[in-house]
């Protein structure tokens, strides 16, 4: 029995005495949003707090998010993964394709701010960190203020505008029926002061036979110069890191994407490549990210 307490004992000290993890909300336009705050044993003023955002209709604790929120605190780093709420009060998982879809890229740059509002309020070193279109909607936030209260920003296989035109090209093929009549009904719905009005589709973004206003249907679909996401970066001043998979088949032209940009901003545009891994970084590619993204961190800081 004395061996058994005894392991319970080493067990004890061998855990971080003061790493946290906690679920938090914030009331946003409505809407109650969720995010889990990772913060290592170290936790000061002074300690780095990364932001995160994830992908499409994804949420705040996927394999990616969590994996890197969790590394980032094996490394003293901490961590404020949020859940956007698309609509929806305290939204948890995948989107469900079921769900009416009722929202628009760029209500992300209000969600993102209003969490990094409340990261600064404990620490004075903030990042952003954004993952598939969630890296665009990152760089949608930055590019939104010149004055943005974060030292910099790590943008994880970000969607590319090249990404969109494909997504565009492929929907007929994708969902059996051309995208331009139902663009074009979502548009003059939206001229005519009917954003609200629901629409039956064939497709939308990953979901098959869903119905979404003409307001969300047209934020995703319809050219936008705010899809390409470096150009947004371009129009920065803060230090940004780009890490792209060489196997990633999602958004495959990041690193044609970026880079231009980076051999020409001097260092303040930073673009990696993480071989072998996919648009997903799952298991040890989460360890060469975070690795990545510490060090980007301690450079910045």
């Amino acid at each position: 029995m004395r061996w058994l307490m005894g392991l319970a004992v080493l067990l004890a000290l061998a855990r971080p005495a003061c790493a946290a993890e906690q679920e938090l909300e914030l009331s946003i336009n409505g809407h109650t949003a969720l995010a889990t705050l990772r913060t290592p044993a170290s936790m000061a003023p002074d300690t780095p707090l990364v932001v995160m955002t994830h992908g499409t209709l994804a949420h705040k604790d996927m394999e990616v998010m969590q994996g890197v929120a969790k590394a980032l605190e094996q490394r003293g780093i901490a961590s404020l993964a949020h859940t956007l709420t698309l609509g929806l009060d305290r939204r948890k998982g995948m989107y469900d394709c079921a769900t009416r879809h009722d929202y628009a890229a760029d209500e992300a740059v209000g969600e993102i701010g209003a969490w990094v509002a409340r990261a600064k309020s404990m620490s004075r070193f903030v990042f952003v960190f954004g993952h598939s279109r969630g890296g665009n909607q990152v760089a949608r936030y930055l590019a939104a203020s010149e004055t943005a209260p974060v030292a910099g920003a790590v943008l994880l296989a970000p969607t590319t505008g090249g990404a969109e035109v494909g997504l565009r090209a492929s929907y007929a093929q994708t969902y059996g029926k051309p995208l331009e009549p139902l663009l074009e009904k979502a548009t003059k719905a939206i001229a005519a002061g009917r954003g609200g009005e629901w629409m039956d589709v064939p497709g939308f973004i990953y979901c098959r036979n869903a119905v979404v206003t003409a307001r969300a249907f047209a934020s995703f679909y319809a050219a936008d110069a705010a899809q390409d996401t470096a150009a947004l970066v371009a129009r920065m001043k803060l230090p940004v890191l780009v890490l792209t998979a060489t196997k990633d088949t999602v958004v495959p032209d990041v690193t044609a994407s970026f880079a231009p940009l980076a051999d020409s901003s001097g260092g303040r545009v930073q673009l990696e490549r993480i071989e072998d891994a996919d648009h997903f970084f799952r298991d040890l590619f989460t360890e060469d990210v975070t690795d990545r993204i510490a060090e980007f961190i301690k450079q910045t800081r």
